[in-house]
């Protein structure tokens, strides 16, 4: 009997061995001892072509056949075993053959000590063939399957945003899918992206995550969206500095408890992004400014405040109208006050009460009238915000 006879020995005793090599990886590789992760039967019937694939390719001189070790990456892959446990248990089961190989050789002494190590290197040539189309199928189905999931995922996302999803068993299962608490608070996050397909918050679902805060996003063409779970009492604080750290422009819905309110969170979101002057990074909160916000939602008619509230003082030469521009903005933010608003302007406080009698003059309106004061200053918050951008004072 020589070597050929060795391996037909063995693979008469097939289902035999697959089985006893099903039950060593099992024992020794923790990953496969989950019966519902890995039904034995599965792992058996691997085992066994394998094997029969082995004693088959130690019998014939043509080209081996790695299909069913790629089948068996597949198969891993899409079980959610690792590479490193699916390799582990394939080495595993090359040495177990191996062994079983040596014990039936030494029943025959016609077959030499010489044609065995021939053959030890012929088995560990075939090993390292069948790991890597093992690890190229794992590779290539891990690829695949993550590529479905991300788009399910988006799919899932989008339909949140878009209000699809309306039935509150399917929005319960959307939030469980996306890895989100079923029930809030939630707020959404919409970040300016600087070019087309960019991600402005680079790492921002990680991050989030790390901090505990479930959250889930997709990339627009010209923004990331995302919905973040608040999920305790110090949430929306902690992720405000980790939305600030990522120095992109950043605006941020009210808290909502309801997955059915995020396409009108999204609309918040986009709103007090729509306020952050300049082009530079910020981070604006929708509930910081509501009058600013509600300027936002109607462009046209907040051009048209402009126009009648401001129109004079804005015909002016530019330095003058910057000047009155901004006095009327410090003294807003001081509440009124002269004095403290001089001190922020580094002007005397009878200089901030001139330029004020100038903006009265000019527009025909006193400062002193509580009604004249709120057009003023949603009129001021027109002129900052994105409609009047290019025409900067």
């Amino acid at each position: 009997m020589d070597f050929s006879g060795v391996a037909a020995a063995l693979h008469s005793r097939l289902p035999e061995l697959g089985e006893r090599i099903a039950e060593r990886i099992r024992c020794d590789v923790v990953a496969y001892r989950d019966e519902a992760l890995i039904p034995f039967d599965s792992l058996r019937c691997s085992c066994t072509a394998n094997a029969d694939l082995v004693l088959r390719d130690l019998r014939r001189a043509d080209a081996p056949d790695p299909g069913p070790a790629r089948e068996t990456g597949r198969i891993r892959a899409e079980q959610g075993v690792p590479l490193a446990d699916a390799l582990h248990a394939y080495r595993i089961g090359f040495e177990f053959l191996w062994s079983e190989i040596l014990e039936e050789a030494y029943l025959h002494p016609e077959v030499s000590d010489a044609q065995l190590v021939a053959h030890s290197a012929e088995i560990w040539s075939l090993f390292g063939l069948y790991a890597e189309a093992v690890a190229e199928a794992h590779r290539e189905t891990t690829a695949e399957l993550t590529l479905q999931r991300q788009a399910r995922r988006s799919a899932l996302v989008e339909a949140l945003f878009t209000g699809v999803i309306a039935d509150r068993t399917t929005l319960w299962e959307a939030a469980r899918e996306l890895g989100l608490p079923e029930r809030g608070p939630y707020a959404v996050v919409a970040s300016e992206s600087a070019a087309p397909g960019t991600e402005p918050l680079v790492g921002i679902e990680t991050a989030l995550r790390q901090a505990h805060l479930p959250s889930a996003w997709r990339l627009l063409p010209d923004q990331q969206i995302g919905l973040v779970a608040l999920t305790t009492q110090a949430a929306e604080s902690t992720g405000l500095r980790i939305l600030r750290r990522a120095h992109a422009r950043v605006g941020v819905s009210p808290g909502f408890h309801s997955l059915r309110e995020t396409p009108q969170a999204l609309r918040f979101a986009r709103l007090a992004l729509a306020s952050l002057p300049g082009s530079g990074p910020g981070v604006a909160r929708f509930d910081d400014q509501p009058l600013a916000m509600v300027v936002a939602a109607a462009p046209a008619e907040a051009a048209h405040l402009v126009k009648v509230a401001l129109g004079p003082l804005l015909d002016l030469p530019a330095p003058e109208r910057a000047r009155l521009v901004e006095t009327l903005e410090h003294w807003f933010a001081a509440a009124g006050s002269a004095a403290v608003a001089a001190e922020s302007l580094f002007v005397h406080p009878n200089t901030v009460r001139y330029r004020l009698r100038r903006v009265e003059e000019l527009t025909g309106r006193s400062l002193s009238d509580p009604r004249t004061a709120a057009d003023l200053r949603a009129a001021l918050l027109a002129v900052r915000g994105p409609a009047q951008r290019q025409r900067r004072v």
